[in-house]
């Protein structure tokens, strides 16, 4: 049986199986691919316009679309054009689409959330060092915690500095490690419930969100609540999000609950930047031999799934643990003295230039 006829049918069937950077939908269902040509001679050409302030994300898309049509029978040569250019502002009416609804965070360039599909994985702890990370390459980096019921960050950052206000009446965060920190954990006693319903809850949250003084930051890390429920949807529903950074263990048990927390940014178009394994492996203190305790390799496939980085493989390490309980993040530790350190230097220096800084 002889191959099918190279036709711009056939190109636009096989562009289909490259997806968008962050999300399931393909290039071809986003509108992306705007001209297909092909000549007698197997020349193909074709043309793409991509909409967007990451850098990378056209580079990504060029290579796939290379790699894809180079594959199909008859092709000779092989022309992929890209326009790219920052999306446009939108018009100022609302739609009736809530996601359209987004505002950005005065003062802050890049809102990253740090989030998983459940509670258990450390997603608090790397946070909090990759906020500290960020920070000791010499971003100015603040830290917001979202997990109005279970706050951490005033315990990991050994403050219970109360924020302020300015004559503006927005909070004013505290600064502990080089970071700007609010959390609920510094409004109350660190023995006190925050029993309240989830709309009063989500209520402090669009506080959190709109009436704070950051004073001019790189980053804003948001240490978001597990799961996907009333806070997480009030955050990607009205915050212009840079992107989500998704914390999972290798084991599968945690990268189902991973891909739930990726579905609901793939609902309101918020692209993933990554994925962190956290837990990756234990280094033996005595013997220096490597465990996999919680399994091996989820956090790569699960990323090479999504088409998304890896941004790195955090070590379970004890001083980890005690750096948290003692208010010192890990992260502060020499890179060149600390396995987990260099970790997080690494992911967030690699988050950094995903975001094209």
């Amino acid at each position: 049986m002889s191959d099918p006829a190279l036709t711009p049918e056939l190109i636009r069937a096989a562009l289909t199986t490259v997806k968008y950077p962050g999300f399931s939908r393909d290039i071809v269902s986003f509108g992306l691919v705007k001209h297909i040509e092909v000549n007698p001679e197997g020349a193909v050409t074709v043309k793409l316009l991509v909409e967007s302030k990451n850098a990378d994300v056209p580079r990504y898309i060029y290579e796939n679309v290379m790699g894809v049509i180079k594959e199909l029978p008859g092709v000779k040569k092989l022309d992929v054009d890209i326009e790219h250019h920052a999306p446009q502002p939108k018009a100022a009416a609302k739609s009736d689409d809530p996601a359209d609804w987004k505002s950005s965070v005065p003062g802050v360039k890049h809102v990253i959330a740090v989030a998983s599909g459940k509670g258990g994985v450390g997603k608090s702890t790397v946070s909090a060092n990759l906020a500290v990370a960020l920070a000791q390459l010499g971003y100015r980096t603040g830290l917001l915690d979202l997990d109005i019921y279970g706050p951490s960050m005033a315990l990991m950052f050994n403050t219970k500095e109360r924020p302020g206000c300015s004559d503006k009446e927005q909070f004013l965060p505290v600064e502990a490690h080089g970071i700007k920190l609010l959390s609920m954990g510094l409004l109350v006693d660190e023995a006190a419930p925050v029993a309240v319903r989830g709309p009063l809850a989500t209520r402090y949250v669009q506080q959190f969100l709109r009436d704070v003084d950051w004073g001019g930051l790189d980053f804003l890390i948001l240490d978001m609540p597990p799961g996907t429920g009333d806070i997480q949807l009030t955050i990607v529903q009205t915050v212009d999000l840079a992107g989500a950074v998704i914390v999972t263990t290798p084991q599968e048990v945690a990268l189902i609950d991973a891909r739930k927390a990726v579905g609901l940014f793939n609902r309101v178009n918020t692209p993933i930047l990554g994925i962190i394994e956290n837990m990756s492996y234990f280094v033996c203190p005595s013997d220096g031999l490597v465990y996999n305790i919680f399994g091996e390799g989820g956090g790569e496939r699960e990323a090479a799934k999504l088409g998304v980085p890896l941004l790195g493989k955090i070590p379970l390490d004890i001083r980890t643990r005690t750096c948290g309980d003692e208010g010192h993040p890990v992260a502060l530790d020499d890179p060149g003295q600390s396995r987990v350190s260099a970790a997080f230097r690494g992911v967030a220096s690699t988050l950094a230039s995903v975001l094209g800084e």
